[in-house]
């Protein structure tokens, strides 16, 4: 087997710290402005909420096809079980480093994710005829952040595949699928009734941030020269 690719360079890393600042400042704006209930911000939520309800009331079919679509194709279990998989190829294909670091990171945003819903507390929108129900408390959405952060960390791991030889198709119709997923989530928690807008703008932003900080936490670590020695970075093909 010939040795590990080369580790990542430091434009590689620029980015990913770019994006992961710029969410995690966005986020953390959005969490205190929802945190104070700034007037204007809840206006929009409430104005969207009920926009959404009365016409989901309206349509059973199509509530159907969202209850489908967020219990079962994007629910967080299921994101969990596409990165469980992934980590255990990785490990079997000796990335261990590699495996255990997105193991780590969708651990992290969940770990996140459920501390600040018990940090805000906030409520989720209330109807006298729901169309469905959630648990726990609504900001960040859960869906929405799993989503993003699962997606994330499969297009890293079939970037990194590209540089062993993955087909451009298969990385552009990976791109559609995460970018469907990411943003169909959200809307079928609005849709559904069970998510304020800013859960699900909140879950999107911080999702991003613990992606692109961990690819640039790990750029980082192969400049330092020990991805090599624990195949970190995923190994050529014989």
């Amino acid at each position: 087997m010939r040795p590990p690719s080369p580790p990542l360079s430091p434009p590689d890393r620029a980015p990913a710290l770019g994006t992961g600042i710029v969410c995690g400042s966005l986020a953390l704006v959005l969490l205190i402005l929802v945190t104070v209930g700034w007037s204007p911000l809840m206006s929009l939520d409430r104005t969207v909420a009920d926009a959404l309800h009365r016409r989901a009331v309206t349509e059973p079919g199509l509530v159907h096809a969202n209850r489908i679509l967020t219990d079962w194709v994007w629910d967080p279990w299921t994101m969990r079980a596409l990165i469980a998989v992934a980590v255990v190829a990785l490990w079997l294909r000796g990335a261990r480093m590699l495996a255990g670091w997105v193991a780590a990171t969708s651990l992290l945003a969940t770990l996140l994710q459920q501390g600040l819903k018990a940090a805000v507390s906030r409520e989720r929108p209330q109807w006298p005829d729901p169309v469905d129900s959630a648990h726990y408390a609504a900001f960040p959405s859960g869906h929405a952040m799993t989503a993003v952060v699962t997606c994330g960390l499969l297009l890293w791991l079939l970037w990194l595949l590209r540089r062993h030889g993955a087909g451009r198709r298969v990385w552009w119709a990976a791109l559609t699928v995460a970018w469907v997923s990411g943003i169909g989530v959200g809307l079928t928690r609005l849709y559904l009734g069970v998510h304020w807008l800013t859960d699900v703008l909140g879950g999107w932003l911080l999702g991003a941030a613990v992606v692109a900080f961990s690819i640039a936490a790990f750029a980082r670590y192969e400049e330092r020269g020990r991805g090599g020695a624990d195949g970190a970075a995923l190994p050529r093909r014989p």
